[in-house]
């Protein structure tokens, strides 16, 4: 019998690869009988989809955030070379 963290971990992975005929078996009779990892089945296209835009947006505001320095970055001062 397959445990919660067995079945977590086989539904994150169906997120990135096509689970065998007996994975796919294990976990649908796992789900059957634990609300919680049912919760979560249900919950990953969501988490997904959050985790994918939120990436999308931090890679733009890095892109951005290289071609200006942000508003609170002291200036550099003039160096002092004497010769």
């Amino acid at each position: 019998m397959m445990n919660c963290k067995q079945a977590t971990r086989l539904l994150s992975d169906a997120q990135e690869r096509p689970l065998s005929w007996s994975e796919r078996l294990a976990v649908k009779l796992h789900i059957s009988m634990c609300s919680g990892c049912r919760n979560f089945a249900s919950q990953m296209p969501s988490l997904r989809q959050i985790a994918r835009a939120y990436a999308k947006s931090t890679v733009g505001e890095a892109e951005s955030a290289s071609d200006n320095p942000p508003a609170d970055t002291p200036p550099k001062p003039p160096s002092d070379k004497r010769s």
